[in-house]
């Protein structure tokens, strides 16, 4: 049975934003808002809770999961960045942009495409996600709330606790925040590759 948390979304209560990271820090699963609709996460080396994300979303192994970080502070750390590619994710972030990159040593295998060895970036432009991010002092390994057959993400945290309340440890209501997914952009090659569009714009990449 997931616990339900209602956090303002632009003053975030302090002491809801210390429990649901003790909730992620002690192997939970939640559902949080972003600034591209709503999201799962958990520890990024919590094997446990990814398998239940997988599980959740029906992932295969190439599924490409991306860490939200707090800024671009956190970068270097988990992925190869030269510094083109830095000044591209600056100019972006923080904002509906998911960046493919070359995982670095600190990512765990599993969690990189089999083959590519890629994983996403991303720091969302919202106030409830950057204030867990604050408090939980090192990215959240996450993926967006959107269940198999389904058209577009779940939007509508009463819903997503009718549907997935066995399924998680906290669902997190701050309000719309939209059913468009972030925009998908793979810095692998000399020039961006649009994977996928959504709220962000691509056009700024051409």
């Amino acid at each position: 049975m997931s616990q339900f948390f209602q956090i303002h979304p632009e003053n975030p209560q302090a002491r809801l934003i210390r429990q649901a990271v003790d909730i992620v820090r002690n192997g939970g699963v939640i559902v949080y808002p972003t600034d591209s609709g709503y999201a799962l996460g958990c520890l990024i080396g919590d094997k446990k809770a990814v398998d239940r994300i997988r599980a959740i979303r029906r992932l295969d192994e190439k599924h490409n999961f991306t860490l939200v970080c707090r800024d671009l502070s956190e970068l270097a750390n988990f992925a190869q960045v030269n510094n083109t590619q830095y000044r591209m994710i600056k100019n972006h972030t923080p904002g509906p942009y998911t960046f493919i990159l070359k995982g670095s040593r600190e990512v765990p295998r599993r969690l990189m495409h089999p083959k590519r060895k890629t994983i996403g970036i991303r720091v969302p432009d919202c106030i409830i996600a950057q204030h867990l991010l604050e408090e939980l002092n090192e990215p959240m390994l996450s993926s967006t709330l959107q269940l198999p057959g389904d058209e577009f993400p779940m939007m509508d945290p009463y819903e997503i606790r009718d549907v997935l309340e066995t399924q998680l440890d906290l669902i997190i209501d701050g309000g719309y925040c939209g059913t468009e997914p972030t925009t998908v952009v793979s810095l692998m090659e000399d020039a961006p590759e649009i994977l996928r569009t959504g709220k962000g714009d691509p056009t700024t990449f051409l």
